[in-house]
């Protein structure tokens, strides 16, 4: 296969290295569709949110602490996953965590209550954030392997995922029950998981080419959160919760901003967030020649610039375009800031500073929607959006001051 050694050559640096290629890029293959199929899985149950609580009868604030549950076992799940990976390794740990997730998506329509969704939630959390801590894991390990930033390429793969799961549960609300659908999910989920397991399965940790007499990331110590390892974990995981707030708050403020404060039609409204993250997976897509070109600093730093400046746009501008078109440039800088930060914990400290700085990142997701809230009923919902803006370029100055922290930042 002389093309595919080629690429061999340009990606591992040397001829010697050709024959893993194939399998290294069989492997991104493999945890791509897992990535995908998160955000597919994800995006199923959201669009059904409506449908459950008219199921459960429960009202809008019962059906917010049920939704917590999502968040809890998430949370509560992330770091004992880091664990399970050392221990285990990512690759069983994602399978099993995906299976888990697709098992687990078919019991929302089940309950008849707002305890009983609140519980199961808790399920749905602790598979949703296991497999997000194993497989960003598993490909962290890749990435070191490939010498190259293709960690933005994941997370496209899990916002395509997510307006493919997004679309489809929108298309079939009409003529499918919410039990139904779900249940589709979970047939479509552990199909997905057998099929592309067993390859992820058979797949062996990759070792860099650099490193070939070091253990495996998997068996490194457990990360020590008061070591100079452990507070840089902590800082990029500041840096994922900064962003994560974002798009937190863009999922639940953007469309109510656009009809509450500058009266846009419905439809419009309704779009600010779909172009949101239309831009997102845009800027995921170019994320790994982004990095190569400008390095892992100055794509995080300016892009979070481009972010803050973007959200600061669309929460003051005057027209309902440019709000739209700030929310879309917002999308495109803060594409690849997560990504980043969640690649450089893992690089420093394997599945526990992944465990770690997702953890804090998915803490800025639960975090954004009420502090926004809570401002918005204080001041205004314009002035509430700004904090985004502000987080933003909070993560742009800590990406700078920290641009020489990890050695294996890529020039």
């Amino acid at each position: 296969m002389p093309n595919l050694n080629k690429v061999g050559t340009a990606l591992s640096g040397g001829p010697g290295e050709n024959s893993a290629i194939p399998s290294l890029l069989r492997l991104r293959v493999i945890l791509t569709v897992f990535f995908a199929l998160d955000g597919f899985v994800f995006a199923g149950w959201v669009v059904r949110i409506p449908a459950i609580k008219q199921q459960t009868g429960a009202s809008a604030s019962a059906l917010g602490l049920a939704l917590l549950g999502v968040s809890a076992g998430g949370v509560i799940t992330m770091m004992l996953t880091g664990r399970l990976c050392r221990r285990f390794g990512s690759h069983p740990v994602t399978v099993a965590c995906a299976a888990l997730l697709a098992l687990s998506i078919a019991l929302p329509p089940q309950t008849h209550s707002a305890l009983a969704l609140g519980l199961v939630l808790l399920v749905f959390g602790a598979a949703y954030g296991g497999l997000n801590v194993a497989m960003n894991s598993a490909a962290v390990d890749l990435v070191a392997a490939l010498r190259r930033p293709v960690m933005s390429s994941f997370h496209a793969a899990f916002s395509l995922g997510g307006m493919v799961g997004a679309g489809a549960g929108g298309l079939v609300a009409g003529r499918l029950s919410a039990a139904s659908h779900l249940l589709g999910l979970t047939v479509i989920g552990l199909l997905v998981t057998c099929a592309a397991g067993r390859g992820l399965l058979r797949h062996p940790v990759p070792v860099p080419p650099t490193a070939t007499t070091r253990a495996p990331v998997q068996d490194a110590a457990p990360l020590r959160l008061g070591s100079h390892t452990g507070r840089l974990v902590l800082v990029f995981g500041t840096i994922a919760l900064c962003t994560s707030y974002g798009e937190g708050a863009m999922a639940d403020w953007s469309a109510l901003h656009l009809k509450q404060d500058l009266h846009a039609h419905p439809g419009i409204a309704a779009a600010a967030y779909s172009l949101f993250a239309l831009a997102m997976t845009v800027g995921r897509l170019s994320g790994t020649a982004l990095l190569e070109r400008l390095g892992q600093t100055r794509a995080l730093v300016g892009g979070a610039t481009v972010a803050a400046a973007g959200l600061l746009l669309g929460a003051l501008a005057p027209t309902v375009w440019l709000v739209l078109a700030g929310f879309a440039v917002a999308g495109l800088g803060l594409a690849n800031s997560f990504p980043v930060a969640i690649a450089r914990a893992g690089a420093l400290a394997g599945p526990g500073g992944v465990a770690t700085a997702s953890t804090l990142g998915y803490g800025g997701m639960l975090i954004g929607p009420p502090v926004i809230g809570f401002v918005a009923d204080w001041l205004s919902l314009p002035v509430a959006l700004t904090t985004v803006a502000l987080l933003a370029a909070v993560a742009a100055l800590i990406g700078y001051a920290t641009r020489n922290a990890s050695a294996s930042e890529a020039a």
